[in-house]
């Protein structure tokens, strides 16, 4: 088990992407905090995944947005399991629009969230995974943070963002032994694009060369290979989950 006695923080992980990690390190041995905004959500993820797969699980609710949420995320990790070996930043929110439609609060939350979150996560964790001179941090980017995306101005330019936190911290934390990497997933099968028009199916398989969306897990594994004991001398490095979209 590629994770044994390794404990794992994965915001957004009450569903989705999330959930899928979680469930993939749990497999591999992780113990994990569910991170939600939705603390019910969160808490029964948590039960779910430590009844499955017999590991230790807590859920704790907060919103990434808020450094005092991140740094409370951060002391009820360590007031329970003493240690943060891997933190995920997967939290994120989508708030689509043209540019001249888009309002300020529509780029201040995407922004707020999907930027300022990993910012606030990783500083709130980092002092801890400095001092024990270990760690692993996971971004969860986006395609389109490479590429961009009409209607997605917000989003993109927070995903971008993103890739450009990690590239940094990977410089700035090597020395002390923390590897900080991202993944940029293309159109992964979420609730969302079950309701998608066929129309619309189609439209987004039509750019993917491999002719089909991936899905969640395929993103998890990636993770897996960047929490693992198998990327041990990759940092900074942004893996690509698109199907070929963007290469």
């Amino acid at each position: 088990m590629r994770l044994k006695e390794k404990i794992a923080v994965i915001t957004g992980s009450a569903q989705g992407i999330g959930k899928a990690i979680a469930e993939v390190f749990a497999c591999e041995g992780a113990s994990l905090v569910i991170s939600d905004i939705n603390i019910e959500f969160a808490q029964k993820t948590a039960d779910e995944i430590k009844s499955k797969f017999n590991v230790d699980t807590i859920a704790v609710g907060g919103n990434v947005s808020k450094l005092e949420d991140c740094e409370k995320l951060v002391k009820y990790s360590l007031d329970k399991f003493s240690k943060i070996d891997i933190l995920v930043n997967n939290a994120g929110v989508t708030k689509d629009n043209l540019v001249l439609r888009m309002s300020e609060a529509e780029w201040d939350e995407v922004m707020s969230v999907n930027l300022k979150g990993v910012f606030n996560c990783i500083k709130s964790a980092s002092r801890f995974m400095l001092k024990q001179r270990q760690g692993r941090i996971i971004n969860i980017a986006s395609v389109v943070g490479q590429m961009g995306n009409a209607g997605q101005v917000n989003y993109s330019a927070s995903k971008g963002g993103v890739i450009a936190i990690t590239k940094t911290c990977a410089k700035e934390f090597a020395s002390r032994n923390i590897l900080v990497n991202a993944i940029a997933p293309g159109f992964i099968r979420t609730a969302m694009t079950d309701k998608l028009t066929e129309d619309q199916k189609r439209a987004m398989l039509d750019i993917i060369p491999l002719s089909r969306l991936g899905e969640a897990r395929d993103v998890a594994k990636a993770a897996l290979f960047f929490a693992s004991d198998d990327s041990s001398y990759v940092t900074g490095h942004v893996l690509s989950v698109n199907g070929g979209m963007y290469v």
